[in-house]
């Protein structure tokens, strides 16, 4: 199986038909059922019971592919030392007590499952073409946050305790830490499927083509998701968001006169989508700035253009989007 790893974890999920939509645009669909390979993990790791190892091999044959590839470097689930280093690997203290620590802090996991139903319920609408992955939690030992393989979809829930989780505090800085929450689950979920099924085909050191990508996925979740604020899309604090919103012009500005919206520098452009805040464009700025843009471009877009989600995704000339949302916050 080919597997594509993009940001963190692993999930499974079945779509199953919508119940409706109320006035006020909030999805209710039908919930999905997100498969616990992560508690049946933690059940052969707690009893190292050797016949459980065929149990979950029956049960869950690419998520041990996936994990294996992903996590512990392991081409196949058939090398004989497989189950002993995927063992070996979450028996170590610290990792185990972060393990149980996550699978006690999502044990109860409805409501993400009926965030995710409505979320994949609007994708569908606008993107019937899609289909709907196997969705699974996983926990990866603070590695990968996202798997994406074969009709699969996954997440490392070890990565979303809460930014006041101790581990966290040990070894993540605070705008980390910002998006290590239970708000970040489904956002993070709905990311990594159009991350894989709309890969980034432009120029990589390019701002604008970045830019305008990274605000394509962002629009889509958060029309995906219309409860949710967009600063918790963004990883942003209230007062992170609000500087966004007063120095916007400012932002763009600063991105024009350095000549930096086409400059093919990776460094530079680079330093537009880390998380770590923007020194270089204020001493005060939030870091991925070049997503927050991004976002605003593209929204701009839609409104001018009244163009569909799917017309969206079509359209991969990111000077052309620029042009016609006819953004300019002077």
């Amino acid at each position: 199986m080919c597997t594509k790893i993009f940001f963190q974890i692993i999930l499974l999920v079945s779509f199953t038909g919508c119940k409706g939509q109320t006035g006020s645009g909030t999805v209710f669909a039908e919930p999905v059922s997100i498969q616990r390979f992560d508690k049946a993990l933690f059940s052969l790791i707690e009893t190292g019971d050797s016949t459980g190892q065929q149990w979950l091999l029956n049960e869950y044959p690419d998520m041990l592919d996936v994990i294996g590839k992903g996590i512990l470097n392991m081409q196949s689930v058939e090398t004989p030392s497989y189950f002993d280093k995927l063992i070996n690997f979450f028996s170590e203290p610290t990792l185990k007590g972060l393990y149980r620590d996550a699978i006690e802090t999502y044990d109860n996991i409805t409501d993400i499952e009926q965030r995710l139903g409505d979320g994949f319920y609007y994708l569908k609408t606008y993107f019937p073409e899609l289909q709907i992955p196997r969705v699974y939690m996983h926990v990866s030992g603070l590695n990968q946050n996202v798997l994406v393989g074969d009709n699969l979809l996954s997440l490392s829930i070890d990565k979303y305790i809460g930014k006041e989780y101790p581990l966290y505090m040990e070894f993540f800085y605070d705008y980390q830490r910002e998006k290590m929450q239970r708000s970040h689950v489904v956002p993070d979920y709905l990311s990594g499927f159009l991350l894989s099924e709309y890969p980034f085909a432009g120029k990589e050191n390019v701002l604008l083509e970045r830019m305008v990508y990274e605000g394509k996925i962002k629009y889509l979740v958060s029309h995906a998701l219309p409860y949710t604020n967009p600063q918790e899309l963004l990883g942003y604090t209230d007062e992170q968001y609000s500087w966004c919103m007063e120095h916007e012009k400012d932002i763009w500005k600063a991105i024009i006169e350095r000549k930096h919206l086409y400059t093919p520098d990776h460094i530079t452009t680079n330093k537009y989508f880390e998380d770590i805040p923007n020194s270089f464009i204020a001493t005060d700025a939030p870091g991925n700035l070049g997503t927050w843009i991004g976002w605003q471009i593209v929204s701009n877009y839609m409104k001018e253009t009244k163009s569909t989600p799917q017309m969206l995704m079509q359209q991969t000339d990111a000077q052309q989007i620029l042009t016609q949302s006819k953004y300019k916050p002077f």
